[in-house]
C-alpha cells in the first residue's frame, strides 16, 4: 500500500509539472525539473545564455529569508527578485515555478538530518531521535509547515531524512513497504503536532497573555458553559483541576510519540 501511495503521488507531481510545461526537461524519464537537478548537483547553471550573477543557492537563500521574516505568503518570484536586485524573469531561468521554489526552500531550511544512529542503537531510540530532530527543524521554520505536499521526497535533504528513518528500522524484520508506512506514520505525527502547536502558540501570543493566564481564563469560561448534567465527563475533568496544572513543555509531543511507537513495537513483535 505504501508503494502504491508513493507511485500515485509521484504520478500526480509529474502531471502537474508537465501541465505547466515551463522549464521541464524529461529526457532521462525522471520528471525532475532542472532546479531540482541543480539541487542534487546535476546542473550548475542554466544551459543557455551568458553566465549570470544569480544562482539557485542565492535565489533559495533569499526566499528563505523572506519566509522567515514575513511568512510564506510573502514569498513570490517578484519579491525574491527584488531582494536580489534582479528581474523576475531572470529567476525563471533557474526555477520554473513557485512550487519548485517552495520545495527547495524547505530543503534548505530544514537541512540535513543529524548523524545516523550508532551501530547497536535500538529502533525505538533511533526513531525517537529522528522524530525529535525533525520536529526541532520544523519549529525553527514554522512557515515550512504551510508548504503543500505535492509529491514524495525528491530533494537531497528530504531523501536524507527518509534514509535516516529507514536505517533506524533496519533490524526490525519489517519488509521495505512496511518500513515506509512506519516512516509516513511517524513523520505525519511530527508534522501534525508541530503545526498544531504552532497555531496554538500563535493564538496565545495574540492575546498578549501568558499561557497560564489563557488556560486559567479558558477553565473559568468552560466551567460557566459546560453544564455538568449535559457534559459530565468535561465536568469531572474540570473538577480534577487538570487545566490548573503547570504547563509541562513538550509533554503532549512526548506522550503522542510514545503511543505511536508503542503501536510500531506491537507491529514489529507481530502482535
Amino acid at each position: 500500500m505504501a508503494y502504491a501511495l508513493l507511485r500515485k503521488s509521484y504520478a500526480l507531481l509529474g502531471w502537474r509539472q508537465a501541465e505547466g510545461g515551463r522549464g521541464m526537461d524529461d529526457t532521462d524519464g525522471t520528471g525532475l525539473p532542472p532546479s531540482i537537478e541543480a539541487a542534487w548537483g546535476l546542473r550548475e547553471r542554466p544551459g543557455k545564455g551568458p553566465r549570470p550573477g544569480l544562482s539557485i543557492d542565492r535565489i533559495v537563500g533569499a526566499a528563505v529569508d523572506v519566509a522567515g521574516a514575513e511568512g510564506l505568503a510573502a514569498v513570490s518570484m517578484g519579491r525574491v527578485a527584488k531582494e536580489l536586485g534582479a528581474s523576475t524573469m531572470s529567476l525563471y531561468r533557474y526555477v520554473a515555478a513557485k512550487d519548485e521554489l517552495y520545495l527547495l526552500m524547505v530543503d534548505r531550511a530544514v537541512g540535513p538530518p543529524p548523524p545516523p544512529p550508532a551501530p547497536g542503537t535500538g529502533w525505538r531510540e533511533a526513531l525517537t531521535d529522528w522524530a525529535w530532530a525533525q520536529r526541532a527543524a520544523l519549529r525553527r521554520n514554522l512557515w515550512a509547515l504551510r508548504v503543500p505536499i505535492t509529491g514524495p521526497p525528491m530533494t537531497p535533504n528530504s531523501v536524507a531524512w527518509w534514509e535516516w528513518g529507514m536505517v533506524a528500522l533496519e533490524n526490525t524484520g519489517l519488509d521495505e513497504g512496511t518500513k515506509i508506512s512506519v516512516i509516513v506514520l511517524v513523520g505525519g505525527y511530527v508534522r501534525s503536532e508541530a503545526a498544531l502547536m504552532a497555531d496554538i502558540d500563535a493564538a496565545i501570543r495574540a492575546t498578549g497573555d501568558t499561557p497560564q493566564q489563557v488556560m486559567a481564563r479558558y477553565g473559568r469560561t468552560l466551567r460557566r458553559l459546560a453544564d455538568p448534567d449535559r457534559y459530565p465527563a468535561v465536568a469531572r475533568m474540570l473538577a480534577a483541576g487538570v487545566l490548573d496544572e503547570p504547563d509541562t513543555p513538550d509533554y503532549e509531543f512526548r506522550f503522542g510519540l510514545e503511543r505511536v511507537l508503542d503501536g510500531v513495537g506491537l507491529l514489529i513483535a507481530g502482535e
